[in-house]
């Protein structure tokens, strides 16, 4: 698991402040809202475990549970460093979920091209060609990157979520509230998603 670093708390640290600033953003889903099950998974987009996690146990777990309606999943933007912040950005562009996750699954196969470097406008770029392959509209993401309501709203996602469940390193998922601290591996997770259903 990738160790959180100081980059919010030295590149943004008026967010420290604003934890009763109101977080319009809505988080990125899929499932039944009514489910017996919510699994959300706090995540960084530039973080290699979190991309791990997504490969190895989301797809299996959205084709037998989340599709079936008997599990809702959730993504929680925790982004650790500015490439990850505006990928968590482009990523909120469409209000169709479906199309987010598939956004979300194509981010995270293409993390080793993308998340490189220092040149946040060459990792933009980086992205958008992804995002290309989807049909977005590149002007939408630029006018999307400029919005620092965006922006704001996924910082202010990131400092409820330190605040409330006290992350320590990305990704940290939870099972109905419940800090899951098993491996990446679909068996072991699925038997303690079973017990909860």
């Amino acid at each position: 698991m990738k160790k959180l670093s100081n980059f919010i708390y030295k590149i943004f640290p008026i967010f420290l402040v604003l934890f009763s600033i109101e977080v319009k953003s809505q988080i990125i889903g899929l499932g039944n809202q009514d489910s017996k099950v919510t699994v959300k998974v706090f995540s960084s987009l530039t973080c290699p475990a979190c991309a791990n996690f997504h490969s190895k146990i989301f797809y299996k777990l959205k084709q037998e549970y989340i599709d079936k309606g008997l599990v809702r999943f959730e993504h929680h933007p925790f982004p650790l460093d500015l490439a990850a912040l505006n990928a968590e950005i482009i990523l909120r562009c469409s209000i169709d979920n479906n199309k987010n996750f598939k956004l979300l699954g194509k981010i995270y196969e293409n993390q080793r091209n993308w998340a490189v470097g220092s040149d946040i406008i060459k990792i933009n770029e980086s992205i958008k060609k992804i995002t290309a392959e989807l049909n977005y509209d590149n002007k939408k993401i630029d006018t999307c990157l400029k919005n620092e309501e965006i922006q704001d709203q996924i910082l202010g996602l990131r400092i409820e979520a330190q605040k409330k469940y006290k992350i320590e390193a990305t990704p940290t998922i939870f099972i109905n509230e419940k800090k899951y601290s098993g491996k990446s591996d679909y068996k072991e997770f699925k038997r303690e998603l079973e017990k909860k259903l």
